[in-house]
């Protein structure tokens, strides 16, 4: 199965470099994808552009893809689901649940002249950060690519109630599959609280499993495609 892979905020394609050898040899076509405005394109880059780049990536696989969002790109995996609810498989979410119609995309942190720089590893730090060694933090920050304006105040729009059959993984990283389940039923994921077929994984990691858990996390997304 084709596996489209798209990493949260400050990321391009290269953060899945370490899980892509894994899921090539579980069987799949992993699909690390470098977003406009992260990596690819102009720096005006919008959330518009982000979502058709995904969705170019969808409607190329030859068949049903697993999409997968890491962090705010959970957003961007369910916007698939609601543009291409016959298209997706199945969406896995790591580490993020996907914003409601109307809210904006990711606007968490300060922008500096017309972007949304990475901001350091102390807002991360705790459950988030733990398992990042001095190297990987690092590596992370050195690779990190300043967000557009324009995406991370983007306005999510959703539209078609067919997404909420397309079933969905939450991954959890530094919470609990027990405190994710919480959460949602708590409202505070009304999108997730509505879906269909929602199962739960936890993994044990920070934030960033595809840094520090490669092939725990490649394991995890192969079952998810199996499933």
């Amino acid at each position: 199965m084709d596996i489209l892979l798209i990493a949260g905020l400050w990321l391009d394609g290269s953060a899945w470099d370490d899980v892509v050898p894994e899921l090539t040899a579980l069987g799949h076509r992993p699909v690390p994808l470098t977003l406009p405005g992260q990596g690819a394109g102009s720096a005006a880059a919008t959330l518009d552009d982000q979502l058709a780049a995904v969705l170019a990536a969808v409607d190329a696989a030859p068949g049903k893809p697993l999409v997968v969002g890491h962090s705010a790109a959970a957003t961007l995996a369910w916007l698939a689901a609601d543009a291409r609810p016959e298209k997706v498989a199945k969406v896995a979410l790591i580490g993020g649940f996907p914003a409601a119609d109307g809210r904006t995309y990711a606007d968490h942190f300060a922008i500096e002249d017309g972007t949304m720089p990475f901001p350091g590893w102390d807002p991360f730090e705790g459950a988030d950060t733990a398992d990042l060694d001095q190297q990987t933090r690092d590596r992370i920050a050195s690779a990190a690519v300043p967000v557009p304006e324009a995406v991370a105040k983007g306005i999510v729009r959703l539209s078609d109630e067919r997404r909420f059959d397309v079933p969905v993984v939450v991954v959890c990283p530094e919470f609990t599959a027990a405190q994710a389940k919480e959460w949602i039923g708590a409202g505070d994921s009304p999108e997730l609280a509505r879906a269909t077929d929602l199962e739960y994984v936890d993994i044990d990691s920070g934030h960033w499993p595809m840094a520090t858990r490669p092939r725990e996390l490649a394991r995890v997304l192969a079952d998810a495609a199996a499933s």
